[in-house]
């Protein structure tokens, strides 16, 4: 039996954050998971300014930041115009480099364990884990991270309710341009030109030196279209955004194409002692809003941060003690506008109704008028300086 304050169960992002936390916090913490490298996978991809906000809070941000590509500026374009270039505070990261990063924050080999939680049982005082390589962990608090795995959840009651199945499916893949070197833009978000195709947008970055693509779409998991995308990916593209080689040129799609449809759920029965759910453990958000990042850094942040110093200070880990961290105001309002913002995105995406049509045409003509005044404002920006360039020019020739 190893005795340890927290016991983390899932070594993806919401684990890996909690326990680097933890350990510069000098709090005593275990980080289990069977992976010693984690391994790709189609998750979060990218961090913007909001999320790199909540990141600083950890401690952590500096070493993610060295292993993200900064894109500085972001195209935006429908219907085959360009209608903006605005700056940008993407940082392009792959996830199992982002989880990997953060992992290396943890410099003591003996805080992660590289096995399976098998079984937990829970008390107001010590919990215990069993583990797959026949160890066990004594543990005044358990912090379950371990994602969509719902297992473990199931054998202490906790169970879920899916509030939208298939609310969203994101496709990932890199593309290259043909016939020249690189793309025009540095980052380019495309919008979708039909309500019928049922598509959010599509989001090209850089991650090291390589165009990322993120494509969001609402459709059916068996939909014939996900086929064709496969077998001839830039034919499916050019007919789902007939404009998007005006604005991006000829591409090819390189390597794999991974697909991860979201379903939409909440968890239920988890007020209990001694264990406490983050992240998608908790409840799952849509890729497509972009808010599941803000969601974990959130968790991990008020619970490392905040509520597992307080509840060391005293003996027991009760129930009441566990409520504090659920009804948290800062995490609360991070879940609903993370709900709100999934639902609200669809329908801004595929709803039909009249209202949703004016929004949509709504956001078109604000984001053109965006980027005609950008525009202005960087010309007359540029024209003292250019003025000024010109002045030195003729009066360097006079000298001569």
């Amino acid at each position: 039996m190893r005795y340890t304050d927290i016991a983390i169960v899932g070594g993806g992002l919401a684990g890996s954050t909690a326990a680097a936390m933890l350990e510069r916090a000098g709090i005593p913490a275990i980080l289990i998971d069977p992976h010693r490298v984690y391994p790709p996978d189609l998750r979060c991809e990218k961090l913007d300014g909001r999320q790199v906000d909540i990141l600083r809070k950890t401690g952590l941000a500096d070493a993610v930041l060295r292993a993200a590509t900064h894109d500085r500026s972001v195209w935006i374009a429908r219907f085959g115009y360009l209608l903006d270039k605005k700056p940008s505070d993407q940082h392009g990261i792959l996830y199992d480099t982002l989880v990997n990063t953060i992992r290396a924050q943890i410099r003591a080999e003996a805080n992660i364990v590289h096995a399976k939680a098998l079984a937990i049982s829970t008390s107001p005082e010590r919990q215990t884990v069993v583990l797959s390589n026949d160890e066990k962990i004594s543990a005044r608090l358990v912090v379950l991270a371990n994602g969509l795995n719902v297992g473990l959840r199931h054998t202490l009651g906790i169970e879920r309710r899916v509030i939208s199945e298939c609310h969203s499916i994101t496709l990932g893949f890199d593309i290259a341009p043909v016939g020249r070197a690189r793309f025009s833009f540095p980052a380019l978000t495309y919008y979708p030109e039909r309500s019928r195709d049922r598509m959010a947008y599509l989001s090209l970055f850089p991650i090291d030196g390589v165009m990322r693509a993120n494509l969001m779409v609402y459709r059916a998991v068996d939909d014939p279209w996900f086929r064709q995308q496969r077998q001839a990916p830039e034919q499916a593209l050019g007919t789902l955004m007939p404009g998007l080689e005006r604005i991006a040129g000829s591409f090819k799609v390189a390597g794999q194409i991974r697909i991860r449809p979201a379903d939409l759920y909440v968890s239920s029965g988890h007020r209990q002692p001694g264990v406490v759910l983050v992240g998608d453990a908790f409840a799952t958000s849509c890729p497509a809003a972009g808010t599941g990042t803000n969601k974990v850094f959130t968790d991990v942040e008020r619970l490392c941060n905040h509520y597992i110093p307080t509840w060391l200070s005293t003996d027991g880990m009760d129930e009441n003690k566990i409520a504090a961290f659920y009804d948290d105001p800062v995490k609360t309002e991070c879940d609903a506008w993370s709900t709100a913002k999934a639902f609200h995105l669809r329908s801004l995406s595929t709803d039909n109704g009249l209202s949703w049509r004016a929004r949509r045409w709504a956001r078109f003509v604000v984001r053109a008028g965006e980027g005609a005044l950008r525009q202005l404002n960087d010309e007359a920006e540029a024209r003292p300086t250019a003025e000024r360039d010109q002045t030195a020019e003729a009066g360097h020739g006079k000298l001569v």
